[in-house]
């Protein structure tokens, strides 16, 4: 396993529309190394979720850890299928380092995707999972959190301000 580079803003792949993962290939080396080291790159910096997009691989595939006591949740081309209600919470982004601010996300998302073993999975979740996996299914679409933030809200962390 490995620490992979987080793209950061400016970097145009963050853009981009990140590609289905071909069910046959999720059990190749290549796909397991990578979903590994989403894994351990997100615990290094301390995330709650990261996009492969995020580390500069346009494939649709999604890692999300809230409580670090659990296991990993790993959503490969992950569709929202439900959403209920909304939010208004804080958000941060890896790839936005020390920015953060608050958008509208829905309260309860439920979302079918591959597993890791290849296998189809619904997982519904309520508040910091339904924000999670929201935040991330935007990455797959090349979306970023900086353009759906409530207008005034943006708080930029300095070593000044800390």
């Amino acid at each position: 396993m490995a620490i992979r580079t987080i793209r950061e803003e400016g970097d145009e792949i963050l853009k981009k529309i990140s590609k289905e993962v071909d069910a046959e290939s999720i059990k190749e080396e290549k796909i397991q190394t990578l979903i590994k080291d989403m894994i351990e790159t997100m615990q290094k910096y301390n995330g709650v979720g990261l996009a492969a997009v995020q580390v500069g691989v346009l494939k649709r595939i999604v890692v999300i850890q809230i409580d670090y006591e659990e296991e990993p949740i790993i959503l490969i081309n992950p569709v929202i299928t439900k959403q209920k209600g909304s939010q208004t919470c804080e958000e941060g982004c890896l790839s936005f380092p020390n920015k953060f601010a608050k958008v509208v996300r829905p309260e309860e998302v439920t979302v079918k995707a591959l597993n890791e073993k290849g296998e189809e999975i619904e997982i519904t979740g309520k508040e910091l999972l339904a924000q999670a996996i929201a935040h991330e299914v935007d990455h797959l679409n090349g979306e970023v959190f900086i353009d759906k933030i409530l207008p005034g809200t943006l708080e930029v962390i300095t070593p000044e301000n800390k």
